[in-house]
């Protein structure tokens, strides 16, 4: 019997609500959807390491999949994005929150080393903001 390859991740879904705030939060954080996206259905931005972004709304997720509900409590998977410094990590929460986002948890220095922030996406996911501490 021989064993079969060995999967890759090659993408991570969000289901979103509202698809223009949720790519409007995710270009400021660098990614790149594409433009006429804001209306669709689906939409997917490929990172530079080469996984992808996917978002779908939940009205798509309910096409293929009737009994989906919206998740209650709390999160079970979390986006974090490695800023090039604890500097970068301020500036870019303050630039989030100052676009309307909700900030969760402000910048703080981590007993783990790492400056540390958490913003909401517009669909309430919290998305994690760090840098290693000078």
């Amino acid at each position: 019997m021989t064993t079969p390859p060995v999967p890759r991740l090659d993408a991570i879904g969000l289901v979103v609500s509202d698809m223009a705030a949720s790519l409007a939060f995710y270009r400021l954080l660098g990614l790149d959807p594409p433009a006429g996206a804001d209306t669709a259905p689906h939409a997917e931005a490929t990172l530079p390491s080469g996984p992808r972004v996917l978002w779908d709304t939940e009205e798509t997720v309910r096409s293929y999949d009737p009994d989906w509900t919206r998740p209650a409590g709390g999160e079970r998977i979390g986006l974090a994005f490695l800023c090039d410094s604890p500097a970068a990590v301020d500036a870019t929460y303050a630039a989030l929150t100052a676009a309307g986002h909700r900030g969760h948890l402000e910048p703080w220095d981590a007993v783990w080393g790492q400056r540390y922030a958490v913003v909401l996406d517009p669909g309430g996911c919290g998305v994690s903001l760090f840098a290693d501490a000078a």
